[in-house]
């Protein structure tokens, strides 16, 4: 039995390519290459690989189920050689330089990320990024990391994946949930209730069921910034975590649930490759800098808090 032979960096950027376009023709077009000479390449690799990784058809080419693996993991590959390159030159004194490709949902991106690429950007200038917004449904942003085309996911915890993804991860903020109501309400826990579609755990939807005082929502929405406009302008009171809190409008009023109030832990997903690399590793600190400073009153800002440890799986926690 002969060796295997290896596929090429250049044969895995056709893989992808065909993939992300879904037709060769296209594949062609992104990559500056005639359709012919995608066409073969596809070929030769499927013949390595002794498997159809593409259904040719009207459609255009639609990944097999071994196709799909085989992008996933040759997108991983190239990932690993520009992590390589560009860890290599700053090991040797050089700049950081490449782009980190961050999936987060929309509070976190908006309350986390802005001040810790700040931070991040001016220690390490040649440092560029790609900031995909991802529902937090389902899999989420995990999804995005485990398809190949995130380095890092911003995750609501606990967060379960499927096995045999092999993610690792940890805890960034951990936070409460607060009350939010228009102001001049002379008993706000009277209004209705507004609440979206991407809100709560396991654990904080049993706490919302236990509160007596808090009716079945009035109005679901599918984004929480349309729930803050909401309460803005009069339409009901919510229970949300505290940084969406801080996004609200003037005139609507933040109150403290106490002691028991829910919490939301915010953490982050990789691939054990990527969690190790030095442009991983310096968006995690400075994402975990943002719980240092202490937390204020609720009825004035957003804040974070204390780690309280991680409970999910199947993953393992970085240290």
């Amino acid at each position: 039995m002969g060796v295997p032979e290896d596929l090429t960096a250049a044969e895995l950027r056709i893989l992808d390519a065909v993939e992300r376009e879904g037709s060769f023709s296209a594949a062609a077009s992104k990559l500056g290459l005639t359709q012919s000479a995608i066409s073969h390449s596809v070929r030769v690799v499927e013949r390595k690989l002794g498997a159809v990784l593409f259904e040719r058809g009207r459609h255009g080419a639609r990944a097999t189920a071994a196709g799909a693996r085989a992008v996933m993991h040759g997108r991983g590959v190239l990932r690993l050689l520009g992590v390589l390159r560009a860890d290599a030159q700053a090991a040797s004194g050089g700049e950081l330089s490449t782009k980190l490709r961050i999936a987060a949902f929309r509070s976190a991106a908006a309350q986390l990320l802005p001040s810790a690429l700040r931070r991040l950007t001016t220690r390490h200038r040649q440092l560029s990024y790609d900031v995909a917004i991802v529902r937090d449904i389902d899999d989420g942003t995990a999804a995005e990391v485990v398809a190949g085309r995130a380095d890092l996911a911003i995750v609501n915890l606990p967060h379960r994946l499927p096995a045999g993804t092999g993610l690792v991860g940890g805890t960034l903020v951990d936070e409460p949930y607060v009350l939010i109501h228009p102001a001049g309400e002379d008993d706000p826990r009277s209004l209705p209730v507004i609440d979206w579609q991407e809100n709560c755990s396991t654990e904080t939807k049993a706490w919302f069921r236990s509160q007596e005082w808090l009716p079945p929502a009035t109005i679901t929405v599918a984004d929480d910034t349309v729930l803050l406009a909401m309460v803005a302008h009069g339409l009901g009171m919510a229970v949300v975590p505290l940084t969406i809190a801080a996004d609200r409008a003037p005139g609507v009023v933040v109150e403290d649930l106490g002691p028991a109030a829910p919490r939301r832990t915010i953490g982050y997903l990789a691939t054990p490759e990527l969690a190790r690399s030095t442009a991983v590793r310096e968006l995690v600190r400075e994402l975990r800098a943002e719980r240092t400073s202490s937390p204020p009153n609720p009825s004035d800002t957003d804040g974070g808090g204390d780690d309280p440890g991680i409970m999910m799986g199947p993953w393992r926690e970085e240290q």
